[in-house]
């Protein structure tokens, strides 16, 4: 085959057809983070289906892309359903964004994929960025095998079942966390898992990404004395013989060890004993007591 029969191949597999979805990853935080065929499916399709269309604005004014948008996001994607269904089936093409990365993962788009792909009608992915696998490459925890836990759940009740399974795994795990959420979360794994080593991520690629190698018990430490802000991704390292080790080491400690070693870390004694009494569901006011009795 010719050098332009190829050619020609390759622009008629690219081209845009009539009633498919086309599921495109877009930037992450650097807005330069995106394919060529990307943007192409965007400027060509008749309808963009966005996670929050403010937000899509941004990247399609930047490339001046302009293209009907379409709200779809996890409060309205099950009622949205049919009519998309319908949209395809009179021969629109659309495409399907979150706000960041890949649709689907943690992002709405997983309802309509599925009834798309069960109904026979044609959907193709153009990938793009994902926090996930920027996070891994940056963990310095090992790679071979990894497993997506995403966000913990709310619900206490699934989130103990949740962490129960996490305290098991011998997988690298990787999550999501709301920075608000994340000390609840991190505080959470120590009681189930112990003091393990953590990659924790922060606005990655961006302008302050930041990226800390870490301990679970380092990283309660610095969050409560600093707070923290932005997007945030965390590896986790799976179990193994050495931090099971360590984990049964941690609960054998005293209430008045915990606390010298918070301190030491930084908390001053007020914060510690909260934190001590909060990890070993007890009152503060038993902590304390603990501390003034060993200093008598």
């Amino acid at each position: 085959m010719s050098r332009n029969k190829t050619k020609n191949k390759n622009m008629e597999k690219n081209k845009i057809e009539k009633g498919k979805l086309y599921v495109v990853g877009t930037p992450i935080g650097n807005i330069k983070d995106i394919t060529l065929r990307a943007l192409d499916v965007l400027k060509n399709v008749d309808i963009i289906l966005a996670e929050d269309t403010r937000q899509t604005l941004k990247l399609l004014n930047y490339y001046e892309i302009s293209n009907k948008l379409i709200s779809y996001h996890k409060f309205n994607e099950k009622e949205k359903l049919n009519e998309i269904v319908n949209m395809l089936g009179e021969g629109n093409s659309m495409a399907l964004v979150s706000d960041a990365g890949m649709p689907i993962l943690s992002d709405p788009g997983q309802p309509l994929v599925m009834k798309l792909i069960e109904s026979n009608i044609n959907v193709e992915v153009v990938p793009g960025p994902t926090a996930l696998t920027t996070a891994i490459v940056y963990s310095n925890i090992p790679t071979d095998t990894f497993v997506f836990e995403g966000f913990l759940p709310v619900n206490s009740r699934r989130r103990k079942e949740r962490l129960n399974l996490v305290a098991e795994e011998k997988r690298t795990m990787i999550f999501y966390e709301a920075p608000h959420k994340l000390l609840t979360t991190l505080n959470d794994l120590y009681k189930k898992v112990g003091d393990r080593k953590i990659c924790l991520l922060r606005e990655l690629t961006k302008i302050h990404e930041e990226r800390k190698y870490i301990t679970i018990s380092s990283a309660i430490s610095e969050i409560q004395l600093n707070g923290i802000k932005g997007e945030i991704v965390f590896i986790l390292e799976g179990k193994t013989e050495n931090n099971e080790d360590v984990a049964l080491l941690e609960s054998s400690k005293s209430n008045i060890e915990l606390v010298k070693e918070y301190i030491n870390a930084g908390l001053n004694k007020n914060d510690a004993i909260k934190k001590v009494a909060k990890e070993r569901g007890l009152t503060k006011n038993e902590v304390y007591m603990e501390c003034v009795n060993e200093n008598e």
